[in-house]
């Protein structure tokens, strides 16, 4: 009789797959294999393996109480198939501490100040911050135009934002592209608060019921002017547009302000488009040109915002 030859290794407890006798780990379920060093019951088994940073938990053994690994289908001493339990997860380990919410720190005010260093910085830590003369937590009691409770910053999606609360003078921020504007919106450059307004077509003198014509200086057709708002809601200048632009300026501008000392030579520019939104824009001023936001503005590391008679600075990290 031709003698059968038998095949000889180690099995995997794991998945007891056959192994080489030198196997140190299972070339199907990849789990570590360790020969018996002390005591063998059933040859060619393969004693529980020491895991070290793949340690994990045991069960007993139905048949010899050896501690079987968690995960293995066979027990390593006496060869005993056992049911496979799942690792523990780790949503069920250590459980959290819990504790208060906390926003990081991101951004800062920095308080400008005219002709000199930087003022006060405002670290904006938590997620909105209410700037008032008497309500909030950023207050400047001794400004008359700030409102009680005048602007908000807050972040929203991690990004920055200022809305302004109701105040009666409003929150304006310095454009740092052109910027549009509907017929109505108030703008500042220099110290000059201006109003755009469009103009409806103009047909000509009309007489009144008795086909009297009204004298009076001729009026040019115009498709837009600007208004001067004074302190105290007075009107100062209104001046209508020649054409379908003005230019801003201390000097040689369609409308000037030689006695404003913050305004540069040649300011801003405002147009007018064919339906009736207007565009303004910056012409590289020394103290920028700032426009009165409505809603939630966002705000951008550098922006400059203008309330009351407070500007601030915006940084970001």
């Amino acid at each position: 009789m031709t003698p059968i030859s038998m095949p000889v290794g180690l099995v995997c407890p794991r998945c007891d797959s056959l192994t080489g006798l030198d196997a140190t780990r299972c070339p199907v379920c990849q789990a570590p294999i360790v020969e018996a060093a002390s005591r063998d019951p059933l040859p060619g088994r393969a004693q529980p393996a020491v895991r070290g940073e793949e340690s994990m938990s045991t069960n007993p053994c139905p048949t010899c109480g050896n501690s079987v690994p968690i995960g293995d289908r066979f027990c390593g001493q006496c060869g005993t198939r056992v049911e496979a339990q799942p690792a523990p997860s780790a949503a069920t380990g250590k459980t959290m501490s819990f504790s208060g919410v906390q926003v990081s720190v991101v951004a800062k005010l920095v308080l400008v100040k005219a002709n000199s260093a930087d003022g006060l910085a405002y670290e904006l830590g938590g997620t909105e911050h209410v700037v008032g003369r008497t309500e909030g937590a950023i207050l400047f009691p001794d400004d008359p135009l700030l409102s009680p409770r005048h602007a908000n910053f807050l972040y929203r999606d991690g990004n920055l934002f200022v809305r302004d609360e109701n105040s009666i003078n409003g929150v304006f921020v310095r454009i740092r592209t052109p910027a549009r504007l509907e017929s109505g919106a108030v703008f500042l450059v220099g110290e000059q608060l201006l109003q755009v307004e469009a103009l409806a077509p103009d047909f000509g003198p009309q007489p009144d019921a008795e086909g009297t014509y009204f004298y009076a200086s001729p009026k040019r057709a115009s498709k837009m002017r600007i208004v001067q708002r004074l302190r105290g809601g007075e009107i100062g200048l209104i001046v209508r547009a020649r054409g379908d632009s003005m230019t801003l300026g201390r000097e040689d501008n369609d409308l000037n302000f030689p006695d404003d000392p913050f305004i540069s030579g040649r300011h801003a520019e405002i147009s007018i488009g064919p339906d009736s939104v207007f565009t303004v824009t910056d012409l590289g001023s020394k103290n920028g040109t700032f426009v009165r936001i409505t809603g939630d503005f966002p705000l951008e590391h550098g922006d400059y915002v203008f309330l009351g008679q407070q500007l601030l600075r915006v940084e970001i990290s």
